[in-house]
């Protein structure tokens, strides 16, 4: 019988060690081992017949399948962002600013890998996307939840936004309660509040509405930035906060250019303007005054 146990609707791999994996090499004389009772423990762990499961195309024009797995992997690493922010969040909670800076970092290199994701698509010219455009129907990135969720935790609120999901009771839910609690960058600012850089006052605000910057924010990184300390744990979490947001503004900038190549200014397949609106969209900053904070310097 499989000693392998059972977690949720996935298979937990059998736990080893390092001693076990010493002496299976040499049992094996360096060879890997080939005989499972059942699947192997990669594919239990990592779920692939699940998720090679999920290229369901609906048309057979040859430029489907990129474009479905790439919206897919750009899904889960939109679900990883979320991981790891709402890690950073606990971390400063928790005054632990070490592990919020190793979390923000980690989500650095997602968003990174995200924005390569889009060169898979750059080869996609109007005639090949629409070729199985018109049978996406009103599908649309606009709809990701996840995305929308992404957004919420890095300040980018819209009450509106979560709107399409108000059928899906589990989604709107939870993308209510994101709307309403508080962003990484408020946890941010909570954080150096409590460390007497800015007044308490000054990291209050309605959650639910989108961040705007104030001025006592910008004075602070502002005094951050006139004599910086590599050293000093602040400035770090203030560069960190600025790869971050440069790397997300990259990602929206991929996205228009993307949406340029491949349609041009065509209406969007989700009823928006398309191009004109994703436009729109990228202008929305984000931590503001770590920008407008420069320039005072």
């Amino acid at each position: 019988m499989s000693t392998r146990k059972q977690r949720g609707t996935a298979l937990r791999p059998r736990h080893t060690t390092a001693a076990a994996r010493a002496t299976r090499a040499r049992g094996n004389a360096g060879e890997p081992s080939v005989d499972f009772e059942a699947s192997t423990p990669y594919d239990d762990y990592v779920g692939t017949r699940t998720l090679h499961g999920l290229l369901r195309t609906i048309t057979d024009r040859p430029a489907e399948p990129a474009f479905l797995v790439i919206s897919q992997v750009m899904e889960l690493l939109f679900g990883l962002l979320r991981v790891e922010f709402q890690r950073a969040q606990a971390q400063l909670r928790a005054d632990d600013l070490d592990g919020a800076l190793a979390s923000l970092h980690r989500a650095t290199s997602h968003v990174q890998t995200l924005n390569g994701s889009w060169a898979s698509l750059d080869w996609l010219t109007p005639a090949e996307f629409n070729g199985f455009r018109d049978d996406l129907g009103e599908a649309s990135g606009f709809q990701s939840y996840m995305y929308r969720h992404v957004e919420f935790l890095l300040g980018l609120k819209s009450e509106t936004l979560i709107r399409p999901h108000h059928s899906v009771p589990d989604v709107y839910a939870e993308l209510q309660q994101a709307l309403h609690a508080p962003s990484v960058y408020d946890d941010v600012l909570a954080f150096l509040a409590r460390r007497g850089l800015l007044a308490v006052d000054a990291a209050a605000r309605d959650y639910a509405a989108e961040y705007v910057a104030r001025p006592e924010v910008e004075a602070m990184w502002a005094s951050i930035y006139a004599a910086p300390r590599p050293t000093d744990p602040v400035y770090l979490l203030a560069e960190q906060l600025t790869e971050l947001a440069d790397e997300f503004g990259t990602w929206r900038y991929r996205h228009v250019v993307a949406v340029k190549r491949s349609m041009g200014a065509k209406a969007g397949s989700g009823g928006s303007s398309g191009l004109a609106w994703l436009i729109r969209s990228m202008e929305r900053e984000v931590f503001p005054e770590l920008w407008s904070a420069r320039t005072m310097v």
